[in-house]
């Protein structure tokens, strides 16, 4: 690996993170070999998007067979290395991770960026009924600001644990809705967001018209049951299958699928 042109691309890379609220960045496209290269390919072209208008990006890591986590809900490492590098990657570009409750039930998360150079984004997570109890890390560990979404009924004192309430009107048919959560967190600055999971989540933001791209990082692994990553309606017809725009890097053994959607914004 390139590790010189690596380092390179991904100090440039933070600097233009950096510069999206200052004017642009200034410094022009570094020179660097293939591995730079692909890393910059890979993440320029999001911070070129979030500089424009809001971004927001599903990243799921699953087996060959399509499972996120075996049936009793392991999941750490599905993927390897290189893809749990991309992860905090996103997470120093982007303004917000999101996660939805279950994840931190079962995971309990510390949704920063600790692998890599840059700084930690805002930590969201989706918890409708305020179901949750604050003795999770990222309700404890003041590593980074962090807000639970609710239906706004459940708002209370507007504090959990150090995370900051924030209540949005729930849909007519309840829940809430993937598209308000984005203009909520969008009110507040935070215009790229990362949607790490579940795949439940990802799922409905999905179904919801809610994501700009879909990153899908698919490992040579063959679990044969568990848990599904992606659960959408099934198209009558093959011709009803949503066909996606898509970009290929090789992260490690892992393949990164960054998929395109056509999203109203």
């Amino acid at each position: 690996m390139g590790s010189g042109d690596e380092a390179a691309a991904w100090h440039w890379l933070v600097e233009a993170r950096r510069a999206l609220g200052n004017g642009g960045l200034k410094a022009p496209r570094p020179q660097v070999n293939d591995d730079g290269g692909g890393m910059l390919d890979l993440y320029l072209p999001l911070l070129q998007h979030a500089a424009r208008r809001p971004l927001v990006v599903g990243h799921l890591g699953q087996s060959i067979d399509g499972y996120i986590a075996t049936e009793s809900g392991g999941s750490h490492y599905i993927t390897g290395a290189r893809d749990l590098d991309h992860k905090h990657r996103l997470r120093a570009l982007f303004d917000a991770t999101l996660v939805g409750a279950a994840t931190v039930r079962l995971d309990d998360p510390q949704l920063t960026a600790r692998r890599v150079d840059g700084e930690n984004p805002v930590r969201v997570v989706i918890d409708e009924k305020r179901r949750l109890g604050t003795d999770y890390r990222l309700f404890q560990d003041h590593a980074a600001e962090t807000l639970v979404i609710c239906d706004r009924a459940f708002v209370g004192d507007g504090r959990h644990g150090a995370a900051e309430v924030v209540g949005i009107a729930p849909q007519a048919g309840g829940g809430l809705d993937p598209q308000a959560i984005v203009s909520a967190l969008a009110a507040r600055g935070m215009m790229s967001v990362i949607v790490e999971g579940g795949g439940i989540t990802i799922s409905r933001f999905m179904r919801a018209g809610g994501l700009d791209r879909l990153h899908l990082t698919v490992a040579p692994l063959v679990l044969g049951a568990g848990r599904a990553g992606l659960r959408l309606p099934a198209p009558a017809q093959l011709e009803g299958a949503l066909r996606l725009d898509v970009r290929h890097f090789q992260l490690g053994d892992d393949m990164l699928f960054d998929c395109a959607f056509s999203r109203a914004n």
